[in-house]
């Protein structure tokens, strides 16, 4: 899990969007600060403009012109940085709950992945079990056929269960690969490196019991965290909205160097600067009801996120409901199947011996090795199905935290 919460893809991509957030919002947040800019120019006149004075027309200018431009800004009020300023937090929050959600679904993913595995790697050894079982009754068999005691059916039947095994294990060890891919593939794990799991057979056990008297609290889910900060985003959208009928107030200072010259070597000689600052104020009066619009549809947008937050708790309840009866469901079944499980165990047991005593007929041995065979297999697609229906609920309720 671990691993996976470091090389997983989408986990990479989650820490990288943050740091994405964090300089998106950096870089709204600078138009805070004075803004200082230089503006060179050169230009040639090839003709001088002319103009009529006391009814003679006589040229104006230079041959040659520069000027150097030095312009600060600095806003004083404006929507745009002012919506950066007040939502910076919320973003940052948004961020790192899309990161929340995203390990979660990994979290989810890798543990029914891993179950998945096991699940498959443990029919494999029940099917081993089975071949040496098999192996010795097909021995027992023919040993009995070559003493005349019974006849070639037994030790046939017995080939027949035998070979029957080894090709169930063969398709079992085919399947476990391809559950090895799926599982390093939500682990983020090199598909050509070898990986081993351990576990515990006891301890899996035991994880399958769970407190189903909890109830659902939407705030631990992070699909409503989410839309809880959608919400306040929308908000501060609506605010924006309004925020139009505010003038744009912003102060600026120039100094500009002038160079004027009829001669390009002498053109730097001499500088004619001048300079000034003052206070920009801009309101627009009509602009054909696109603001009122636009608060209009800030609004709307707000109402939705409202209904998605009524959606959502409507699904969480289903969601909930739906995991628990699921895992309930499969808790009942694993009980009753860990049991069936000891029953066809002894009753294999009791079969054998009493067919190795001559008492029982080696149908009914082969009958107790499909029911045992049988039970195992079930008991472990119990165990796989109760560990993952755990899952299920515990992200229903919003208690996976990786």
């Amino acid at each position: 899990m671990q691993y996976a919460l470091v090389h997983q893809p989408i986990a990479r991509q989650s820490e990288i969007d943050e740091e994405i957030t964090e300089s998106q919002i950096k870089g709204r947040l600078a138009d805070w600060y004075p803004q200082v800019n230089f503006n060179y120019s050169l230009q040639h006149n090839f003709q001088l403009q002319k103009i009529v004075f006391n009814g003679q027309t006589i040229q104006s200018g230079t041959k040659n012109v520069s000027a150097g431009q030095f312009t600060l800004d600095q806003t004083l009020f404006n929507r745009d940085v002012l919506l950066a300023s007040r939502t910076a937090k919320t973003v940052r929050t948004q961020a790192k709950q899309n990161t929340a959600s995203n390990r979660i679904d990994i979290a989810a993913n890798v543990s029914k992945a891993f179950f998945d595995v096991l699940l498959t790697s443990q029919q494999i050894r029940l099917v081993d079990e089975d071949i040496v079982r098999l192996e010795r009754s097909y021995k027992d068999a023919y040993n009995q056929y070559q003493g005349g005691v019974v006849d070639k059916t037994d030790y046939k039947r017995a080939s027949i269960a035998l070979n029957n095994a080894k090709a169930q294990k063969k398709s079992g060890e085919e399947q476990l690969k391809a559950k090895y891919a799926s599982l390093k593939l939500e682990m983020g794990y090199p598909d050509s490196l070898q990986l081993k799991l351990h576990y515990d057979s006891v301890q899996l056990a035991n994880e399958v019991f769970f407190d189903t008297l909890q109830t659902v609290r939407y705030d631990q889910r992070i699909e409503y965290q989410l839309l809880q900060t959608q919400r306040q985003l929308q908000e501060a959208q609506v605010k924006y909205s309004k925020w139009s009928f505010i003038p744009e107030v912003s102060a600026f200072a120039d100094y500009n160097a002038n160079y004027l010259d009829n001669r390009f070597s002498k053109l730097y000689g001499d500088n004619l600067p001048n300079s000034y600052a003052g206070v920009s104020l801009k309101f627009p009066i009509f602009q054909g009801g696109k603001r009122t619009q636009e608060i209009k549809q800030a609004k709307l947008q707000l109402q939705r996120v409202d209904w998605d937050i009524q959606n959502l708790k409507n699904n969480v309840n289903t969601q909930y409901v739906a995991a628990l009866s699921a895992y309930k469901s499969n808790l009942s079944d694993y009980n009753i199947l860990k049991d069936n499980l000891d029953l066809a165990q002894e009753v294999y047991n009791t079969i054998n011996l009493q067919y190795r005593s001559g008492v029982k007929a080696y149908i009914e041995v082969v009958n107790a090795e499909t029911d045992l065979r049988t039970a195992q297999v079930n008991y472990t697609n119990a165990l796989y199905q109760v560990l993952s229906s755990k899952i299920d609920v515990q992200k229903a309720l919003g208690t996976i935290n990786p």
